[in-house]
């Protein structure tokens, strides 16, 4: 049930995705040779492939890597989690120099002292205190200790260092400690700094945001605006350094997310392997079901095949019910000898989990997509279904966007048999006569495009298509017989009435009803395709002009998300470069922001598009 089809380098770097995550280097025989963790998964990964390397380690790497895999991650911190347990795990020849058995770094609170003290902490737990973490990185923990002293001035130095001060720092000079070696706090009062420190790293830091948001206020209504400043950069660096862990446990239990992706003709089930309650990888497969699109359907074949032939975890999480749930429960609890339960209904980490699955899925499924044997076969069955005597080479979409006929843009995209054709791709501001005349702007876009092509200046498509109707597709075959070009052919792409992908309808000049592919059809994959890439390019660029015209921040764009809410966003992370850096998990914890508006949030402020 796994993909075991030839790697193919283009395609796979074209769709990677910009998010965090790790990849994975293979060899010919499917061994694990290098991980490696990156901020942005497309261009770490294609940085690998665009350039030739200096340093010998790598050259040899790349000659010896025969495939990649990916994995996408939540967050950075995600990313290097998971990184070092895959490097545990597998044993990379080509990461030796990230091989080293240290423990996870954590933050330390002698909390029997007097006037405790937070360090930095990596080793044995064996002191009595508190501990805080695991954390990513050092520089993770040294970062989160600087700022604690800064916003709440606990004291770093050693005990002997503590005992033997007869008069203040200069941790005390540069406001980094109160001084309590020589008695400039109480204890009561230092206590209730510690207090809040701890409940900082508990992440129960609602209050403590609070506290420096009415701090930032209050400073800007009296017009001190150094300091609201000061205020509003610690309460961004305060939501940076949350701890939001991947390896975070709040249980050793074992356990299987299954995430699911399809587009109705290829279905991706994504299996992420949770074991000690830490992420250590994932796989895909791609499950063989002929015309079935059911997703309970494919879950529950692929759940029957995948776990009857091997060892069950004692939990899989699925997206969705399962027909045969509780036979297979009872099954698997049969063969391995001990409880296995199938769940659909979640919260909490196994949520994020699913989530995380998901977003994986999604990235293999578009992955399988994109490769040029799959697009091949595309290109053909588009040939079959619409009678062209030989099969097409260059396609062309052409899409319109605007909001109420404010900044009306026109995309046209141009994919070949070899995928998107991004730099062939161009965008039109139009200014039709009439605001929101949809058929106008569509005649004025195709007539500046096909009179370059008329002229030789742009390349001839074998297919064009237009994303509307007979409306759309009416002014489509003016615009073409008016420049000699009526022997083009020309493709309306309309959505059907359930507005559901799959019922879309095709539209040809002279034919009076439209024509309909089955869901699954290899050529209506790739009309979806082209189409929804159009759309996306259309809409990106209509944002961009609007946006410029009005001047506005990037939230106001996000529907859903009023005055208010903006607002509090802001104070909460104190401006928009602290947003865009705020995780899913970090957005819900602000009041009126539910987690789907957070994903939409994030979703606006980070992906493609």
């Amino acid at each position: 049930m796994t993909d075991d089809a030839p790697f193919e380098i283009e395609p796979f770097l074209r769709t990677l995705t910009h998010r965090p995550g790790v990849y994975r280097m293979l060899d010919a025989k499917h061994k694990v040779i290098y991980v490696g963790k990156a901020r942005d998964l497309k261009k770490r990964v294609s940085s690998y492939f665009n350039r030739t390397h200096d340093a010998p380690k790598t050259a040899m790497m790349m000659e010896q890597a025969a495939r990649v895999e990916v994995t996408v991650a939540n967050t950075e911190a995600e990313a290097l989690i998971l990184e070092y347990s895959l490097i545990k795990q597998h044993k990379p020849r080509f990461n030796i120099l990230l091989r080293d058995d240290k423990s996870y770094p954590y933050i330390f609170a002698s909390t029997t002292h007097d006037y405790p003290r937070l360090k930095f902490h990596r080793g044995p737990r064996r002191q009595k205190g508190r501990y805080f973490g695991p954390y990513p990185s050092t520089s993770a923990v040294r970062q989160t200790l600087s700022e604690l002293e800064k916003l709440f001035l606990i004291r770093n130095c050693s005990d002997s260092f503590f005992r033997n001060r007869t008069r203040p720092c200069l941790q005390y000079q540069i406001k980094r400690c109160t001084a309590p070696c020589v008695n400039l706090i109480s204890e009561e009062q230092y206590a209730k700094d510690i207090d809040a420190a701890l409940l900082f790293l508990e992440g129960k830091n609602r209050n403590v945001v609070n506290t420096f948001v009415a701090r930032m206020e209050q400073a800007s209504e009296f017009q001190d605006y150094e300091q609201a400043a000061r205020f509003r950069d610690q309460i961004a660096k305060l939501k940076e350094i949350e701890a939001r862990q991947l390896v975070k446990r709040t249980s050793n239990t074992d356990l299987d997310i299954l995430g699911f992706a399809s587009n109705a003709a290829i279905h991706c089930v994504t299996v992420m392997f949770i074991r000690n309650g830490s992420v250590i990888g994932s796989r895909d497969h791609f499950p063989r079901l002929r015309g079935e699109t059911d997703r309970q359907k494919i879950l529950n074949a692929f759940v029957a095949q995948y776990y009857l032939g091997r060892d069950a975890p004692a939990e899989i999480i699925v997206e969705t019910r399962i027909e045969d749930g509780e036979l297979l429960q009872q099954e698997l609890t049969q063969r391995v000898g001990h409880k296995v339960q199938i769940r659909s209904s979640v919260r909490g980490d196994r949520l994020r989990w699913l989530q995380m699955a998901r977003t994986n899925a999604e990235q293999g499924l578009n992955l399988k997509v994109a490769s040029n044997a799959t697009i091949k076969r595309q290109f053909t069955a588009l040939g079959e279904a619409l009678k062209l005597e030989e099969t097409p080479q260059r396609l062309e979409c052409f899409d319109v966007s605007h909001t109420s006929g404010e900044a009306t843009v026109a995309s046209c995209v141009v994919f070949n048999t070899a995928g998107p054709l991004k730099s062939d791709y161009r965008r039109f501001n139009l200014k039709p006569a009439a605001a929101g005349d949809d058929y106008a702007a569509m005649s004025e876009a195709l007539q500046r495009r096909y009179a370059r092509v008329k002229k030789g200046e742009v390349p001839m498509p074998d297919v064009l298509f237009v994303d509307g109707g007979k409306g759309q597709l009416s002014e489509a075959t003016k615009v073409l017989a008016e420049l000699g070009l009526d022997w083009l052919t020309v493709v309306g792409v309309a959505k059907g009435r359930s507005r559901r992908p799959g019922a879309e309808q095709l539209f040809r000049p002279g034919e009076s009803r439209p024509m309909s592919l089955p869901a699954d059809s290899s050529a209506l994959l790739l009309i979806q395709q082209i189409r929804d890439e159009a759309h996306r390019f259309a809409i990106t660029g209509h944002r961009q002009r609007r946006a410029k015209a009005r001047r506005t921040s990037k939230l106001e764009e996000i529907p859903g998300l009023g005055p208010k809410k903006r607002r509090e966003l802001l104070r909460q992370f104190g401006g928009l470069q602290g947003v865009v850096g705020a995780g899913v998990d970090d957005l819900v914890e602000v009041h009126g922001i539910s987690r789907k508006l957070a994903e939409t949030i994030y979703n606006a402020l980070h992906l493609d598009g």
